[in-house]
């Protein structure tokens, strides 16, 4: 009897992008709506630059715990549910952010949001893996992980300034911010199913009982690598998402629709970055691309801090700074930490890369620019995010060249001189 493999769901493949895709935009955009509103919330609720680095720093620190941790759980009790946990908590969270009386309340928000949004993250990309076609894991997967940039750090920025103008203040604004995510949450709940157990490791051709010791990755010189270069990355991105705002209102004295449209530089530059740079990894390598993205994204941030209050050229600059800097944090968390890792731990070398990052480079950095701006002036913070950059280049340099066609290129170069 001749057995014929599975059919592929292609309706279930385009749900599941479609749905997860939006879903983690909303996180990219509960997420970073405070920056573009700090202004405001800096007057009502007397907060300083050092308390707006601990509120963006905490959720960083919560996201990259939680990253690490609840992949693994996902893959015991199922993606499903934990999505639509996580997406109905961070929802809420980020409405109740508009009713923050104050510092204390608002930490205490923002680090639960970390969590669920942490949680969310592993468990959605897994499942967008595991529902897609051998053939179209990478672009689906790239599609989703882009959606943060546009909607988080391009969109964002719009809609909340542009939403100031419609509704009564700032508060107004978090508190309508849930109701996009409660939907998708619904959604999710019914009309994703989970696949099942171990789809993902078995289309990779590996098993559970193959793999080895987490202790393992750090064996792998690249996932280390991958780990203090997604650092320094995010610490030049973050900082420049959380500071670059109140940089822009307070120091180049622009106004709140000419901040928003300026920030919004970030989402864009880094939706196309996410996809640009990647596809020019595949052809010129991975440690080229890495290299030469810092370098790009350091030299632009030094234009950057020169450009005087001109919102036009701030943008076109600040497009470049994101599309190489956050396109590099899509490389090196995906086709670098994915060919570094040891059989069977591909998952686990994504999830410590990112988390990581997060922790460090996103959490403590802005925390550490916040002191920076408080104590020596807001202007100061894009030195610091510079610094992130530079020792990103710096990094890059060691790394060892795993990309395919990079690979073949250099032993059919080597196989010539011999002859």
């Amino acid at each position: 009897m001749t057995r014929h493999a599975p059919t592929h769901d292609l309706q279930n493949e385009r749900r599941t992008l479609i749905l997860l895709a939006i879903g983690f935009g909303l996180v990219g955009l509960d997420r970073w709506m405070i920056a573009p509103l700090f202004p405001h919330m800096m007057k009502d609720l007397g907060l300083s630059y050092q308390q707006l680095g601990s509120l963006i720093g905490i959720l960083s620190i919560a996201w990259g715990v939680f990253s690490i941790l609840m992949g693994r759980l996902s893959d015991r009790i199922g993606r499903r549910k934990i999505m639509i946990a996580a997406m109905v908590m961070f929802s809420l969270l980020s409405s109740f952010s508009g009713f923050a009386a104050g510092f204390a309340s608002l930490l205490l928000i923002r680090a639960l949001m970390g969590l669920a949004e942490g949680a969310f993250t592993p468990t959605s990309v897994a499942a967008v893996g595991e529902a897609s076609h051998p053939s179209r894991r990478g672009r689906n997967q790239g599609l989703q992980l882009s959606m943060f940039a546009l909607m988080g750090l391009g969109l964002a920025p719009i809609i909340a300034t542009q939403l100031l103008r419609v509704v009564p203040s700032w508060h107004w604004v978090f508190a309508v911010s849930a109701v996009p995510g409660l939907i998708v949450a619904v959604l999710i709940a019914t009309l994703l199913r989970d696949a099942p157990q171990g789809a993902l490791s078995n289309t990779l051709g590996t098993h559970a009982s193959q793999r080895p010791r987490w202790s393992a990755l750090f064996r792998s010189r690249n996932v280390v690598l991958a780990m203090l270069a997604t650092l320094c990355a995010m610490a030049g991105i973050f900082v420049i998402g959380a500071m670059v705002p109140n940089y822009l209102v307070d120091y180049l004295h622009l106004d709140t629709s000419q901040m928003g449209f300026v920030v919004s530089a970030i989402g864009f530059g880094g939706f196309l970055g996410e996809f640009g740079l990647a596809s020019v990894s595949d052809i010129v390598g991975r440690r080229l691309t890495s290299v030469v993205a810092f370098v790009g994204a350091a030299l632009s941030l030094y234009v950057f801090a020169r450009i005087g209050a001109n919102p036009l050229m701030l943008f076109v600059v600040l497009f470049v700074v994101s599309f190489f800097a956050l396109g590099m944090l899509g490389v090196l968390t995906g086709p670098i930490a994915t060919e570094a890792a040891p059989v069977g731990l591909v998952a686990s070398a994504i999830g410590i890369t990112s988390g990581t990052g997060e922790i460090f480079g996103g959490g403590i950095a802005p925390a550490i620019a916040g002191y920076v701006a408080q104590h020596d002036g807001i202007q100061f913070t894009l030195q610091f995010a510079l610094g992130g950059l530079i020792c990103g280049a710096f990094v890059s340099m060691f790394l060892i060249e795993t990309a395919p066609r990079a690979l073949a290129r250099r032993s059919a170069s080597v196989a010539l001189r011999a002859e």
